[in-house]
């Protein structure tokens, strides 16, 4: 180093204009300022009795080449926070990195978290350079662009196998709704959440099954379905004919949907009731238990068909007495299964009956048809 640059060296760390003093009269650096201010008195050294001087000392810092590159990543110690937003990092440079705390994590920020919420003074982490260094060798470091390259990575893995997992949504909007998946924002259409009327502010907190439609961090696009992630496991359970606890979930003109394990079902007003249903909202209740029985479904759209009035032990009694429908479920819906099969069978007979029949006639209509009959004989009159 120039003597001109061990000069200015000298000014740049050691502020010698204005010089400060101490009550001793001897002159003070930054350093010594710092000290003084945040962590007591700090003793003036004897330079002589030292193996380096200042001089010497900044001419070596000069000298170190540092190297440090967006993107790049390196091992750090968190030193110190700087108030709340941020925290002090030891990575070899200059001096210390800044991690703000927007990049500390990839999680969104709660009510009252500060830096030391994610990162303790003295441990090690992995970061990434995320800004150029300044004139006075400091960068800025990101533990969040890390955590959002390993989630990326998880994703992936993911949808090569096509697991069913679960996610909370935390936003609704028009479309749909966004869930976090690893930390990463998935978008949830609306035509695949499970229910009756899409994503509603309701769902903001709530964890749902889901499987994956798109992973593309290229296009930075995730794409996941709860309808998908029911049609494809839970309603293997689902049989026609059995009988299922259900909460209805909406009241609509033309029936009520109802939630059976975890699925959404239509009880359409045609299957409430032998008896003309005159009004839907004095018979059914959101929030209100049922039992009902499953109709019919479609597991390919994921549509299941519910019906009471199949339950009903004499026709109008869910208008009359709900209760005594769902207490006398299980038993009438084996009288209504006997019922079904007994009017199967005796389609069954009576189909066979007529063929047999036909095959009757048929035999009938071939004898009077029969060359060989002596009546059509040749020489008969």
């Amino acid at each position: 180093m120039t003597e001109a640059g061990v000069e200015n060296w000298e000014t740049k760390y050691r502020v010698l204009t204005p010089v400060t003093l101490d009550s001793k009269n001897e002159e003070y650096t930054r350093f010594d300022k710092y000290k003084s201010k945040y962590m007591g008195r700090y003793n003036s050294v004897d330079q002589s009795k030292t193996d380096m001087s200042y001089a010497e000392f900044g001419a070596l810092v000069t000298a170190q080449e540092y190297s440090f590159k967006n993107g790049d990543i390196l091992t750090g110690t968190v030193v110190q926070y700087d108030g709340p937003q941020k925290a002090m990092v030891e990575v070899g440079a200059k001096t210390a990195a800044v991690l703000p705390l927007r990049e500390a994590t990839i999680a969104p920020l709660g009510d009252g978290e500060t830096i030391a919420t994610f990162v303790d003074v003295g441990e090690q982490y992995e970061f990434q350079i995320v800004s150029d260094s300044r004139d006075d060798g400091q960068v800025t470091v990101s533990i969040k662009k890390i955590m959002y390259a390993k989630a990326w990575e998880t994703l992936s893995e993911w949808y090569a196998e096509d697991p069913v997992f679960e996610a909370e949504i935390v936003q609704v909007n028009r479309g749909g709704a966004i869930v976090l998946v690893e930390g990463l924002r998935a978008f949830l259409p609306g035509s695949h959440i499970m229910g009756s009327g899409g994503a509603s502010e309701a769902m903001i907190g709530k964890k749902i099954p889901l499987k994956f439609l798109e992973v593309n961090q290229e296009a930075n696009k995730l794409v996941v379905s709860n309808r998908r992630a029911v049609i494809e496991h839970s309603m293997a359970s689902i049989k026609r004919g059995d009988v299922y606890d259900g909460t209805v979930t909406a009241v609509k003109p033309y029936g009520a949907f109802v939630e059976i394990m975890g699925m959404s079902g239509l009880l359409h007003i045609s299957q409430i009731s032998y008896d003309r249903v005159e009004d839907l909202d004095a018979t059914l209740a959101c929030g209100m238990a049922i039992k009902c029985m499953v109709i019919d479904h479609d597991k390919a759209a994921g549509r299941i068909a519910l019906s009471t009035k199949t339950l009903e032990p004499e026709p109008g009694d869910m208008l009359r007495d709900p209760n005594r429908v769902f207490s006398l479920a299980e038993e009438t819906a084996a009288k209504y299964h006997a019922r079904v099969e007994a009017e199967k069978i005796a389609r069954e007979q009576a189909a066979k009956e007529m063929v047999l029949g036909l095959g009757d006639s048929l035999d009938s209509l071939e004898s009077v048809l029969d060359p060989s009959d002596s009546q059509l004989g040749p020489g008969s009159e």
